[in-house]
């Protein structure tokens, strides 16, 4: 089997049955309607029983009122479609996740409940445990004291001890420092003796050495030598001598010291060198030391004199020197040795002393280490007990403290212990309506969310048989969070009026993934404040971002997918529907399946402001609004007006708020802490000395934070006090903002951020009138940003809504102000006129009078009707008057408020309604908001910027290029130089400009994109690339779109990202002479009007030329009667002329206005012009204003507008300003009932597009009055019951016994006429049986049933009817008069004694047949005939049978002048009769030689007041006056009006 599933919203399903028949024709077609009452209780009441916490008889209750919240979003979703345009849609998705939210609310608000009681009742137990215990403590404190004594006095005892040990050591140790003084003393004598006798030891080893050397010098051989010596010299026995007496033993010195005697000493070598050797050099005996003296001193006694002599006795007298030489050092060293050696002696004994002492010190070290042991412990035991002692103290102080600072706590938390279990009661009523709350207010606005809260649920709640227990007065949001969590937001950027904070609750606790409904970006801010760097943010069509989902449900993270359209990517239903398998654990994207992590989140998010989400996707998500609110803006440009002005002020507040903020939060912790603390806390926790002032930390902190939060109190009362200085510049920007916000719903193009509004809010402060005095600074703000907020979104509006929202402005202003009376605005706006009230003056008629009588109901205008019956003469010329609102009002009527002459204006007067609203805002906002000049674009180019591209919205004839282009030259930015890039937009042209964006936004060029409204399905990828490179491109880099405005809402293609972001201008001719003339001349400058030799003619001609230029264009508002057809009149045309001129002016010595009017009226204006009598216009209008009498000054361009004298450029602008007459007609042309129709109309369609930007009531629209398919059905019945047989066509031309031109005629009527019937016939009864379900219903049924519904003409029936302008209604009635006629007149074929013209499909078949009469009759040939027009002065009435020749023809009206019956000429209209009926035309065909041509106005004759198209012919009629004056007035005679 196949089931197919079809949403009924929309034209979807109707769409596909038509194109795939067998949708309807092999399916069994299974309507589900909405779930009535009973459903939703039945299946609730199954669902609620699941619900363990609610008893059995609340069930019923809660069952009744989740069916009645939900029938009353139902009903409430209907007049916020009616009100606010907004589709809000319930399904039983929405109504099963209600019940599925209630109870797992339930659920988790009774666990919370139960938490937060047992925190509360175990913080009050331990607090009363804590009081309990400190009698405990006490006692164990005193036996603590005991003990304590105790060990004070062991070691009071103790320490005596241990003093007299330690003094005796003491003492010991003094003397031993003594000795080791003394020791220290003899140990430095010791080595300064030792020192001395090295010193000198070290003196006698030289000599030591060289007696040694000497010695070696001796040996054997040499000694026996010098034995050898007989008598030797003196000097070699005095040697031997010398020897001989040191070695003399025992200082026995020989006499004998000779030759001979030391031979003897010598006598045995060995022994006498060995006696040299170990001779005792310490010890020379005292007689050798005297005996060697002589022998020294000799001075031949020199070993090197002697060598000459011997080298033996050489060696022995060096020998002898230095030996001798040791010992007398030596001797002079041995005392000192003698003494060192003493010292050494005492230094030992000094040392043995000493060590005898320190052994005796280390004894008594030893004991008195042993009693400090004994003392440490002692002290130890002592300060134990004192600590514990000290702890007990402590924690009963502690105790004590904590039962004092905890008292106020103790009452609240026990009131706190009382309300949740009050709370407890409640919960089921509570919970239910706070479930009613998240799961269907989302997408409604405050209003609304009020209405429904108060007036619906709380009423029905409190009415019920079993009444729902709940608290009174709950707030929806107290079940869902708290300040804390608010501050938070707060702090992350959520705007902090109450609608923020609901809507982020909803966000936050839906079971459903939110949709934010965010076009001004605020909720996407906090979000992604909120979730920081873990937020995953995506869109839809982005590379890669199916994979960016992927990966986070099976992480468990938080995507955002942002700037979503109306419609999804199908892809995703699985994700958004929550569609899991395999348990829950798997959802399948595309063809993979993917984990899902039951922590993911998903948050959608669109730009678009009023998104139409089907019923489907309303079921998978939350719709949250989060439009913001006019007290949130209010409040958000208060911070940004303040933090301009006053920046101080700003930050202190910002700062503020914050700290309060986090107060909030920190207050909130620490109690949750504290609760927490003391629940978790063990049995003994008073010994918890941590936790104990952890607690007081956390009170004196809450404490220290509640006097913060006073003082911040009335520091920000202050700060406010000065704030709200600046509060009426907040509340003016938001109001504007607001109404510029609601300009989309005039044209889908008028479309404005918050992001573009601010800029331009805070550029107007910048450049507001500095000045000291507060209040005036405030005034001068209020101004400029009112003026720079009409400048900016006025130069992006056409025309003819600038004065919607200029009045609006106007309105909304004094409304805020309170100066206007809200009954008089709504009178003015709807014009309430009461119906069936026949006029008694002749120049009101019904409508104006019942609007008369209506107002007169109101005090302030009481007895109005009664003073114009009376005084009928004097209201008759003020309300005929040309200008009434310029004029003062009858007697005491002109002392009313400007309100109440707008509104008595629009009941006398609505032709005149946009000059006296006009005039009512300039007088209220001041001259510049309605002198309507252009912005220059180099200004609006100053705006712009990376992110900021301009878009021109397209209008006729008008090429906003050539600004850019000029601009641009000017800048260096052309084409030649490659940085001017202009794409024209069409078929393949896509890729060109992807390519120009990519280069200009890198190398900063400029690209023109022209016409994206021709590439609809390109724009979303524009719309990508535009904000791609809004941040981070060139500097230089700019983007220029235009395109053309959708005829319909629903042909609307252009994205709203590109809308908002941009600069908008609209380039349409500026309205008026005033604007038109000034900008005609705008187009010149000084240098201008110089350029020509011929100044004085040149300027003359060329500001007629201006005044001509101004004409054309502004004459198409005044529809066919000013041309025929629209043209597309431009800049260029009045450009090229100066041209032109200034070449022709330079090439004749003569003007020569015959070729000038040519070259204009033929070539530059004329080239636009299709249609002849528009040609016919423009050549008379140049014959006008070209002529030689403008040099002379004698010409005037209009009434009481002479040709200005030669001036400058600014001369110019000033004559305009200073002679131009007001505003009227009569400065084209033109007769002032030219404006009336369209004035009326322009008017009627202000006030009703003013009042349905009103704010709107949430009163739901009357419901009742008939279905569509009722009336078109009643409609249908009653057009056939009507419609007579078609014409038997054998039957009337059987009758016809001669076909005469006439009768001819009258057959081709009949069979015209019957095709239009047939088919009017063929159609209704086809849709009656498509209504009757016999048929199926197609597309052409469909809009015939459209357009009997709305009164239009069926487009099949007006292809074979005659044109006609009427509605439905009107049309059939003429109708059936047309068949009445060509009825009577095939009766019997005579023509009628006056023929109705208009009654013809084609009434230049009967006129031709005129001519064929009168040339059968006379011979004549047809070509060299025309129809000569005779008007008489009688009505059809007057006639009782045909003329012998040609016609009587009735039935036309001239518009733009009258036929004066009396003169028989064309003459001036009578104000306010705008087609006066023409009399009876005798129309006969004459030769064309015979025709009379003088004073003739060659009038042509169409069938509607479209002209144009549906031109007849041409009469000539009568006139006085030069047929000029005709032309330019547009005369034409009509057929139909």
């Amino acid at each position: 089997k196949v089931v197919l599933c079809f949403s009924p919203v929309g034209s979807t399903l109707r769409v596909r049955s038509r194109k795939f028949p067998a949708v309807v024709n092999c399916t069994a077609i299974d309507w589900f309607h909405e779930w009535p009452e009973e459903a939703l209780k039945s299946v609730s009441l199954r669902f609620l029983e699941d619900v363990e916490s609610l008893e059995g008889d609340l069930r019923e209750s809660v069952s009744d009122f989740m069916a009645f919240v939900h029938m009353s979003v139902n009903n409430m979703s209907k007049s916020y479609l009616t009100n606010e345009r907004r589709y809000n849609y319930t399904t039983p998705k929405s109504f099963l996740e209600q019940i599925s939210l209630y109870g797992n609310l339930m659920v988790k608000k009774n666990k919370e409940v139960s938490a937060n009681v047992d925190r509360l009742e175990n913080g009050l137990l331990k607090l009363q445990s804590t009081a309990s215990q400190v009698d405990d403590l006490k006692a164990k404190l005193a036996s603590q004291e005991v003990e304590l004594k105790q060990k004070n006095e062991d070691a009071d005892r103790l320490i005596q001890v241990v003093g007299v040990e330690t003094e005796k050591v003491s003492k010991e140790k003094a003397i031993a420092d003594e000795e080791e003084k003394k020791v220290a003393v003899i140990n430095e004598e010791v080595g300064e003796k030792q020192r001395s006798c090295e010193r000198d030891l070290a003196r006698a080893e030289p000599a030591l050495k060289a007696a040694q050397e000497a010695l070696n010098t001796l040996n054997k051989n040499n000694l026996t030598e010098l034995k050898s010596f007989g008598s030797p010299p003196a000097a070699v026995t005095n040697v031997t001598a010398a020897v001989m007496v040191l070695l003399a033993p025992g200082g026995k010195v020989p006499k004998d010291r000779s030759w001979k005697a030391a031979k003897v000493v010598m006598g045995k070598v060995d022994e006498f060198l060995n006696s040299l050797i170990n001779y005792d050099k310490e010890n020379i005996h005292e007689n050798c030391q005297k005996a060697i003296g002589p022998y020294i001193a000799d001075p031949e006694f020199d070993p090197e004199f002697i060598r000459g002599k011997s080298l033996a006795a050489a060696g022995l007298c060096a020998w002898v020197i230095n030996i001798v030489k040791f010992y007398e050092v030596y001797c002079d060293v041995e005392p000192k040795r003698i003494a060192l050696a003493a010292a050494n002696a005492d230094l030992a004994a000094a040392q043995k002393k000493l060590a005898d002492i320190k052994d005796k010190i280390a004894q008594l070290d030893a004991n008195l280490a042993e009693l400090t042991a004994q003392f440490e412990k002692a002290t130890a035991e002592k300060l134990k007990c004192q600590q514990e002692a000290d702890d007990t103290a402590r924690t009963i102080n502690l105790a004590n403290r904590l039962v004092g600072g905890l008292a106020s706590e103790n009452v609240r938390w026990a009131d706190s212990v009382n309300k949740l279990r009050e709370a407890e009661k409640t919960l089921c009523g509570d919970v239910l309506l706070t479930t009613a709350f998240v799961s269907y207010v989302g997408y409604f606005t405050k209003s609304y969310r009020l209405d429904l809260l108060e007036n619906y649920w709380l009423p029905f709640l409190k009415k019920q048989k079993v009444p729902i227990p709940m608290t009174e007065g709950i707030d929806p949001l107290t079940m869902l969070t708290d300040d804390a969590a608010v501050a938070e937001w707060q702090n992350q950027e959520l705007p902090s009026d109450r609608m923020s904070t609901e809507n982020a609750t909803i966000l936050t606790n839906s079971d459903r993934w939110p949709l934010m409904v965010d076009p001004q970006l605020q909720g996407i801010k906090w979000i992604k404040q909120k979730y920081g760097e873990d937020l995953k943010v995506v869109r839809l069509g982005q590379r890669g971002y199916l994979d960016v989902i992927e990966r986070a449900l099976s992480d468990g993270d938080t995507v955002l997918i942002e700037n979503l359209e109306e419609e999804t990517d199908p892809v995703l239903d699985p994700v958004l529907g929550r569609n899991t398998i395999k348990k829950g654990r798997y959802i399948k994207i595309g063809d993979k399946e993917c984990e899902y992590n039951p922590n993911f989140r998903l948050i959608l998010h669109t730009k678009l402001a009023n998104p139409h989400y089907k019923p489907e996707m309303q079921a998978q998500a939350t719709l949250i609004n989060f439009t913001v609110t006019r007290d949130g803006l209010e409040d958000q440009l208060l911070a940004d007006v303040v933090s301009a002005e006053r920046p101080d002020l700003e930050k202190l507040k910002a700062d503020l708020t914050k700290q309060q903020n986090d107060f909030k939060i920190t207050l909130k912790q620490l109690e949750d802490n504290l609760l927490s603390r003391l629940s978790s806390a063990g049995g003994n926790f008073l010994g918890d000395t941590a936790l104990v002032e952890n607690l007081e930390t956390t009170k004196r902190t809450a404490a220290e934070i509640e006097v913060k939060v006073e003082e911040a109190k009335v520091t920000e009362i202050k700060i406010n006090e000065a704030r709200e200085h600046y509060r009426p510049v907040a509340a003016r920007s938001s109001l504007l903002y607001f109404i510029m916000n609601d300009l989309y719903k005039i044209n889908p193009l008028y479309q404005f951020s918050l992001k573009a509004f601010k800029v331009v809010f805070l550029r107007a402060i910048r450049l507001a009138d500095k000045d000291e005095n507060l209040k005036i600074r405030v005034a001068n703000l209020i101004d400029a940003i009112t003026y720079a907020v009409f400048i900016y979104t006025s130069r992006g509006l056409f025309e003819r809504d600038k004065l919607i929202f200029t009045s609006q402005v106007a309105f909304q202003v004094l409304v805020m102000k309170k100066e206007i009376n809200a009954t008089e605005l709504d009178f003015l706006l709807r014009f309430p006129a009461k119906p069936n009230c026949k006029s008694p003056v002749d120049f009101l008629n019904d409508q104006s009078w019942g609007g008369i009588k209506a107002l007169a109901d109101m005090d302030e205008f009481r007895n109005l009707d009664r003073d114009i019956e009376g005084s009928a003469k004097r209201w008759k010329k003020f309300v005929e008057s040309e200008c009434p609102e310029k004029e003062k009002f009858p007697q005491e009527w002109k002392n009313k408020t400007s309100l109440q002459k707008l509104c008595m204006m629009r009941a006398f007067r609505p032709d005149r309604m946009t000059y006296a609203t006009r005039n009512f805002v300039e007088e209220k906002l001041g001259n510049k908001y309605v002198e309507g000049r252009t912005m220059e674009f180099a200004k609006s180019w100053e705006e712009s910027g990376i992110a900021t591209p301009i878009f021109f919205i397209l209008s006729p004839g008008v090429d906003p290029l050539k600004d850019v282009e000029a601009l641009g030259k000017k800048m260096g930015f052309t084409w030649d130089s490659g940085k001017f890039h202009n794409v024209s937009l069409g078929q393949g042209q896509e890729v060109v400009a992807e390519r120009a964006l990519d280069e200009a936004s890198e190398h900063g060029h400029w690209v023109v994109l022209q016409n994206i409204h021709l590439v609809a399905r390109w724009l979303a990828t524009l719309d990508k690339k535009l904000e791609k490179y809004s941040e981070g491109s060139h500097d230089d880099y700019r983007v220029y779109i235009s395109a053309e405005p959708a005829p319909t809402v629903d042909s609307h293609n252009i994205p709203q990202g590109i809308l908002e972001a941009s600069i908008k201008i609209t380039n349409e001719p500026p309205t008026g002479m005033y604007a038109n003339l000034h900008k005609a001349l705008d187009n010149f400058d000084q240098d201008t009007l110089e350029m020509c030799a011929r100044e004085n003619e040149f300027k003359g001609i060329l500001f007629n030329l201006c005044y001509f230029h101004a004409v054309v264009g502004e004459r198409r508002k005044f529809g066919p009667q000013g041309w025929n057809r629209p043209y597309p009149f431009n800049v260029g045309d009045l450009t090229i002329s100066c041209n032109v001129l200034f070449n022709y002016l330079e090439a004749n010595s003569k003007v020569p206005w015959e070729d000038l009017r040519y070259l204009f009226g033929e070539i530059m204006y004329g080239g636009h012009i299709t249609d002849d009598w528009d040609r016919r216009l423009c050549k008379t209008f140049l014959e006008e204003y070209l002529q030689p009498s403008l040099l002379d000054g004698d010409l005037n361009l209009a009434v009481g507008f002479p040709v200005p004298p030669n001036l400058d450029y600014t001369g110019y602008h000033q004559y305009i300003d200073e002679m131009l007459p007001p505003e009227s007609p009569y400065l084209y042309g033109l007769h002032p009932n030219a404006e009336i129709g369209f004035l009326t109309i322009t008017s009627e369609n202000l006030f009703k597009t003013v009042l349905e930007m009103q704010p709107k009531d949430s009163g739901g629209a009357g419901a009742g009055g008939v279905t569509r398919e009722e009336k078109v059905k009643g409609l249908l019945d009653d057009i056939l019951e009507k419609l007579p047989e078609s014409f038997n066509m054998l039957e009337i031309m059987a009758k016809a016994e001669e076909k005469t031109p006439y009768i001819v005629v009258s057959f081709q009527e009949c069979e015209r006429m019957n095709g239009l019937t047939n088919e009017i016939r063929r159609s209704l009864k086809e849709v009656d049986l498509g209504l009757k379900g016999e048929l199926t219903i197609t597309s052409d049924m469909e809009d015939l049933m459209n357009a009997l519904f709305l009164d239009q003409v069926p487009d099949s029936w007006t292809k074979r009817a005659y044109p006609s302008l009427y509605g439905l209604g009107q049309w059939y009635a003429d109708l059936l008069l047309r068949i009445k006629e060509l009825e009577n007149w095939t009766a019997d074929f005579v023509m009628p004694s006056a023929v109705w013209l208009g009654g013809f499909f084609n009434p230049q078949s009967f006129l031709t047949a005129i001519m064929q009469s009168m040339a059968r009759k006379n011979e004549w040939p047809l070509d060299r005939m025309c129809l000569q027009c005779d008007v008489s002065k009688k009505n059809k009435e007057d006639f009782s049978s045909p003329p012998r020749e040609g016609a009587y023809v009735h039935g036309l009206y001239m518009e733009g002048a009258r036929w004066d019956t009396q003169t028989g000429m064309i003459n001036e209209a009578h104000l306010k009769d705008l087609t006066p009926t023409m009399p009876v035309i005798f129309i006969k065909a004459i030769p064309v030689d015979k025709q009379d041509m003088r004073n003739i106005y060659e009038c042509p004759v169409y069938k509607t007041k479209e002209r144009g198209p549906t031109f007849v012919w041409t009469f000539n009629l009568k006139t006085k006056e030069k047929p000029a004056r005709w032309v330019l007035a547009g005369v034409a005679l009509l057929l139909m009006v």
